[in-house]
């Protein structure tokens, strides 16, 4: 069975319940979606510049419904193999995405995301797009 990792503007979409995020996870599966740490920490700064309670629960209910996967010495090593590799080619990429990215990779999961333009500048990251036009 696959298992997946969402990406932050997966799980935005999902908790407003649009772009078809919700049926595709009960499709795949809600024990096969996992939540990196740092997407969490994403979520948490939303919420918190809202300064709406509601905002900061719905980060909890997220955190109920799925397995959050820790940033383990494993994932922090892929993560600086991967910044290296891309640096010395002269490609940036955001710190936070790059221990998503990493995430997936050191877990063998496939990344969510809507950023697939962003992300193909990972090499081997396995990659799905799970937004529907509405």
């Amino acid at each position: 069975m696959p298992m997946y990792v969402l990406d932050t503007c997966i799980m935005i979409p999902f908790l407003k319940g649009k772009n078809g995020i919700q049926e595709r996870i009960s499709e795949v599966g809600i024990q096969a979606c996992h939540l990196p740490e740092v997407v969490l920490s994403e979520l948490l700064v939303g919420a918190y510049k809202t300064g709406r309670k509601t905002e900061l629960d719905a980060v909890g209910y997220v955190r109920s419904l799925f397995k959050t996967l820790p940033l383990t010495y494993d994932i922090l090593d892929k993560y600086a193999q991967i910044r290296a590799l891309l640096e010395k080619q002269g490609c940036k990429i955001d710190n936070m995405d790059l221990l998503i990215a990493a995430t997936a990779m050191q877990g063998d999961y496939t990344l969510v995301t809507h950023n697939i333009r962003h992300f193909s500048r990972v090499p081997g990251l396995k990659m799905e797009d799970w937004i529907q036009d509405e």
